[in-house]
């Protein structure tokens, strides 16, 4: 296997990479302590899987729309896709995620190019349309390296989280190197790849934490990590309420979700305030607010994600891979993971079972518990 660090430097020496070499790159992580339950990366897979499907069924509906039809949702509803019933299927959040969990074990790790080949082969539910310029790119022949848009879109971020699986035993910086290369495939922005970068430092510090941290704790790390990472691109919102604004994601972040949380405006009031859209200055501040507030509740973060957002169900993705790494798979409501399908295309009920199987089996010899859709729902 070639050696990514190397892939990456190139990358940065070229300019082809649309970050700066930030001080995060010379950081190695701790490995995960002796004792690490591999349920916690099970709880941060499924927790995504749940928010996707919680939220995919009124996703891009206003929030009082959505309320108005279906009142507060807490569980599944109806699904077109299972014959009218509760059962929580994906779209392509939990998709691209468990595909990338699948190659990681395949290939023992990251192959960019492998990835991307994978995130070509099956029909993608509900693609965005940088995603779908990717494909394009791919299939005109264009290199991985080349065929990831200069998007600003939600559809990296959405699927991060399982980058961390290769490096859970040894740590190391290699982590912030897959990072970036897994981001940039589909999305070679500096917004979506520094995002990526920090969300995935968020996910491996709350693997191991024992408590829920200070809710200023989501807001400083982020801003923190990607203000050291963003180039100067100027970036403007969609919502007129704050098109004052041009400038780094960072510091939208930083002005938008301090504000909101200090004044203590409501998740749905501060979301219709930048509006909550698949535009990363929109869902970033949504989830870090919805973290900031709920960040020990998973339950209720999950509802308020599927609830009080135009884009819920990566909203809810990435807020549920959060909370589910946190508080593991025992935070989860039982019902919730007891009627996921557990598909990753639109007929391959169980699959994300089997793969969190899989990844477990290959975690030895760190302390894990083997889990399967019936044991699930026996706990």
């Amino acid at each position: 296997m070639r050696d990514n660090q190397q892939i990456l430097e190139a990358l940065f020496r070229d300019g082809k990479i649309r970050i700066k070499r930030g001080a995060i790159f010379d950081i190695d992580p701790d490995p995960m302590p002796s004792d690490f339950e591999f349920d916690r990366f099970a709880g941060m897979m499924l927790g995504l899987a749940v928010g996707d499907a919680l939220g995919n069924t009124t996703e891009g509906i206003a929030p009082d729309l959505r309320n108005q039809h279906f009142g507060e949702i807490r569980d599944y509803l109806p699904n077109r896709y299972a014959n009218g019933k509760r059962v929580g299927t994906p779209s392509d959040d939990t998709q691209l995620a468990f595909w990338t969990l699948e190659q990681l074990i395949n290939d023992d790790g990251l192959v960019p190019e492998r990835l991307a080949t994978r995130f070509c082969r099956d029909p993608i539910l509900g693609i965005g349309g940088t995603v779908q310029g990717f494909i394009s790119n791919q299939k005109n022949g264009k290199c991985w390296v080349e065929s990831g848009p200069e998007s600003a879109g939600n559809g990296s971020l959405m699927r991060i989280a399982p980058i961390n699986y290769p490096h859970l035993r040894y740590g190391g910086r290699g982590l912030w190197v897959d990072t970036a290369l897994s981001a940039m495939i589909t999305h070679n922005d500096t917004a979506s790849i520094s995002a990526c970068i920090a969300f995935v430092y968020m996910f491996w510090q709350l693997l191991k934490m024992d408590h829920a941290p200070a809710p200023e704790w989501w807001l400083e790390t982020y801003f923190t990590i990607t203000k050291d990472l963003e180039l100067g691109t100027i970036y403007r919102p969609r919502s007129r309420t704050v098109a004052d604004f041009a400038g780094p994601l960072w510091a939208f972040v930083e002005r938008e979700v301090l504000s909101a949380y200090r004044s203590g405006t409501t998740i749905v009031d501060a979301c219709n305030r930048w509006y909550s859209g698949a535009y990363l200055l929109e869902t970033v501040p949504a989830v870090l607010l919805i973290l900031m507030n709920h960040g020990n509740d998973p339950e209720e973060a999950i509802v308020r994600a599927v609830n009080d957002t135009r884009d819920n169900d990566t909203i809810g993705a990435i807020v549920g891979a959060a909370v589910g790494a946190l508080h593991g798979k025992s935070g989860i409501p039982k019902q919730w993971i007891a009627n996921l399908a557990g598909r990753t295309t639109d007929a391959d009920d169980g699959r994300i079972f089997e793969l969190l199987d899989q990844a477990s089996l290959c975690f030895q010899p760190i302390k894990h518990r083997v889990l399967t859709k019936e044991n699930i729902k026996t706990y």
